[in-house]
């Protein structure tokens, strides 16, 4: 997004749970916006309640993985960023965290390489490895969980690769990680 990685410890946004829609919805453009981008990324799934648990037992409470995409209203993040304010308006949108179907690690593991990519109208727009996560799954959990009592069926949005951007009314978004699964998502016109 224009910015240096900051590779030291992970931080996190949050998004209502009935913010949430399934992969192959078509979305209205949200309201308060006229930047509104795509962010694709590996979504861990938990399975067990996991508090302060160490990283190298964090995926013991993991029970899959799945597609997501995060999208976000970009110009409302920025503007909170710059003031230094929380990104509530920019993250915690409407139908903004779409998640295609979750498949069980006793399925296909915990991926730590593949790719990962993204397509809007057929164009490639984000493509890289999920090896490249800044911060790997179990030291997200690891550190989350010194915060949170996680519980069965939270989310954990990972982080994106480069090529984030907007979208407008009529895209159609297309989105695959290797072994994990596919994602879509329609934009429509704005309520």
């Amino acid at each position: 997004m224009g910015v240096a990685v900051d590779r030291e410890a992970p931080f996190y946004f949050t998004k209502a749970a009935e913010h949430c829609v399934s992969s192959g919805s078509t979305v209205p453009y949200p309201p308060g916006t006229n930047s509104y981008h795509y962010e694709l990324e590996l979504v861990v799934v938990i399975g067990a309640p996991a508090f302060r648990v160490p990283a190298d037992r964090a995926l013991e409470c993991v029970f899959g993985y799945a597609c997501g995409l995060d999208m976000t209203r970009r110009d409302l993040q920025a503007a909170a960023k710059e003031q230094r304010r929380p990104w509530d308006l920019g993250k915690d949108v409407e139908q903004s965290a779409v998640l295609s179907e979750i498949v069980p690690a006793t399925e296909i593991g915990h991926p730590t390489a593949g790719l990962i990519e993204l397509r809007v109208n057929g164009e490639t727009r984000q493509s890289a490895d999920v090896s490249q996560l800044i911060h790997k799954v179990p030291e997200v959990i690891a550190h989350l969980s010194g915060y949170y009592h996680l519980q069965a069926g939270d989310l954990i949005y990972t982080g994106t690769p480069d090529g984030v951007g907007p979208v407008k009314p009529g895209d159609v978004l297309e989105g695959t990680i290797d072994g994990v699964g596919a994602i879509t998502l329609k934009i429509d016109a704005a309520e």
